[in-house]
């Protein structure tokens, strides 16, 4: 994938390896339904998701997708890595066999959202 631009989420989905495309089709699916507003693009070549600004985006690695979103509290972090999650200042890896934290990320994505809309 290093010599192909995807120019769509679903084409860098695509390229992407398999073992890699069940987590980032469910974090696409996830900001989709959870900020319906939002528009998909590739920035930095990886999906970002953009509303009044950054909303979220992910990113491939060689054995996790690292979602990126500015919301994330010190709170959320250690319920996330209490799941199992490594995490940084402002993401989280899923590894390949991990399920999607599903409702801390919709969280995380409507707390972006206001953060966002606030700034507006």
């Amino acid at each position: 994938m290093a010599d192909l631009k995807p120019k769509t989420v679903d084409e860098f989905i695509d390229l992407s390896p398999e073992e890699a495309q069940e987590v980032m089709i469910k974090l696409k699916k996830l900001i989709e339904t959870t900020a319906s507003n939002a528009e998909s693009g590739i920035s930095w070549n990886v999906p970002i998701y953009k509303y009044n600004g950054i909303l979220a985006g992910f990113s491939l690695a060689k054995k996790h997708v690292s979602f990126g979103i500015d919301s994330l509290t010190e709170e959320m972090r250690e319920i996330l890595e209490e799941k199992g999650y490594k995490t940084g200042k402002k993401t989280i890896q899923i590894k390949f066999n991990q399920e999607v934290p599903e409702v801390e990320f919709k969280q995380l994505i409507q707390e972006q959202a206001k953060l966002n809309e606030s700034k507006n």
